[in-house]
C-alpha cells in the first residue's frame, strides 16, 4: 500500500530560494509506485498545498492534515526539504515528533545543535584524527574587543554568521582594517558569529547517509570555487566553480576520510542524509572540520545529486531508501 508523504519546502529565510529548487529535484525522483507526495510549501504567513495556479488549500497545523473536497489527508511521513529556518534548525522536527509523525532528517537536539557552528566544533573537536581551525565565537551583544580578536588569530579569518547557511553573510578577511565590516555583515544575519583562521588546503564536500541499518558514505567533491572562497554565488552559479566528483584522494585519505565522518555521524547522531565540508590542508594533509549541513541542498547544482550519480545508484533509488529509513 502506497505511503502518503507530505514535501516540505520553503522556509523563512533567504535560502527558500534554494529549498524550492531542492523539493523539485526530490518531487521528480520520488518513486510514484510506492509514495502519493503532497508539496507543501511553508512561509513567513502560511502552510500550504496549491494544486494548482493560484489555489492554495491550507494546512491544519493542530494535527499537520490537509482537507481535499471534503477528504481529510493524513500523512505517513514528512520529507523535509527547508534549508535553514525552520526546517534545519530542529524547530520543525520538534514539532513532528509532538505530533509523532516521522520525518526524513535528523532529530530535533541535532538539528538544533549542528545549526550553530561554534557549538558542533565544541561537540566533534575530540574525534580522532579530525582538526579543527583556530576560532572565537561572538554574541551581537556581547563584551568582546575587536583588538583581542586581531591578537589572538592569525589573517586572514573567515567571518560566518554561526547558524547561517549557503555562505550568506560569510567573508573573508586578509586585513585586520576590514574585521568589523566583515562583523557587521555577518551580524545582519545572526546575533552569533564565528571567527576562523583561515586553513591552507583543498576543499571537499561528501554525503554521509544510513541506510538498511548501516552508515554509508557517498564519493566526495572536491570544490575548486573560480571566487576566492566557496560563496553563495559560486554555490548556485552553474559553471562558477569546479567540482570534482569523485575528488581526488589517495587511497590513505579516502579511507581516513571516511572513518573520520563515519565518527562524526555517529557523535552528532545524525539521521537520513547529511552533508560534511572539510580541507585537507596543503602542508599536512590533516582532515580539517568545516561544518556539517544536515539538509543538503537537492538543486540541479548540488554536491548529492552528483555523488548519488557517482555512486552508481539512481536518485529514485536513493529517496526511496532514505524514506524507508526514516519514516518506515
Amino acid at each position: 500500500m502506497k505511503k502518503t508523504i507530505a514535501l516540505l519546502t520553503g522556509g523563512t529565510t533567504g535560502e527558500w530560494v534554494v529549498s524550492v529548487k531542492s523539493a523539485a529535484t526530490i518531487a521528480q525522483n520520488l518513486d510514484a509506485d510506492l509514495y502519493d507526495v503532497y508539496k507543501i510549501m511553508l512561509n513567513d504567513h502560511s502552510w500550504f498545498y496549491e494544486p494548482a495556479d493560484s489555489v492554495k488549500i491550507e494546512i491544519n497545523r493542530n494535527d499537520f492534515s490537509l482537507t481535499l473536497e471534503g477528504k481529510k489527508i493524513k500523512f505517513d511521513g514528512v520529507f523535509i526539504a527547508i534549508h535553514g529556518s525552520p526546517g534545519e534548525d530542529g524547530k520543525l522536527q520538534g514539532y513532528f515528533d509532538m505530533l509523532q509523525i516521522p520525518y526524513t532528517t535528523c532529530d530535533a537536539l541535532t538539528s538544533s545543535i549542528t545549526m550553530n557552528k561554534g557549538y558542533t566544533k565544541a561537540i566533534v573537536s575530540g574525534i580522532d584524527e579530525l582538526f579543527t581551525a583556530k576560532s572565537i565565537q561572538i554574541f551581537k551583544d556581547g563584551n568582546y574587543h575587536i583588538d583581542e580578536i586581531k591578537k589572538d588569530l592569525k589573517l586572514p579569518y573567515f567571518i560566518k554568521p554561526n547558524s547561517g547557511g549557503s555562505s550568506i553573510g560569510m567573508t573573508k578577511v586578509k586585513h585586520a582594517d576590514d574585521l568589523e565590516t566583515a562583523l557587521d555583515k555577518a551580524f545582519k544575519e545572526d546575533n552569533q558569529v564565528l571567527i576562523e583562521e583561515f586553513v591552507s588546503g583543498r576543499e571537499f564536500s561528501i554525503g554521509v547517509f544510513k541506510a538498511q541499518g548501516e552508515v554509508t558514505v557517498l564519493p566526495t567533491t572536491e570544490v575548486i570555487p573560480a571566487n576566492e572562497f566557496f560563496d553563495f554565488e559560486a554555490k548556485y552559479t552553474p559553471g562558477a566553480t569546479e567540482e570534482i566528483t569523485p575528488g581526488n584522494m589517495s587511497n590513505e585519505e579516502y579511507e581516513r576520510v571516511h572513518r573520520i565522518v563515519k565518527d562524526i555521524y555517529k557523535k552528532l547522531n545524525c539521521r537520513g542524509i547529511v552533508r560534511i565540508d572539510y580541507f585537507l590542508e596543503y602542508e599536512t594533509g590533516n582532515f580539517y572540520f568545516i561544518e556539517i549541513n544536515t539538509i543538503p541542498g537537492q538543486t540541479a547544482t548540488s554536491f548529492i545529486p552528483q555523488q548519488v550519480a557517482a555512486m552508481g545508484i539512481s536518485l529514485k533509488a536513493f529517496y526511496t531508501s532514505l524514506l524507508k529509513e526514516t519514516i518506515g
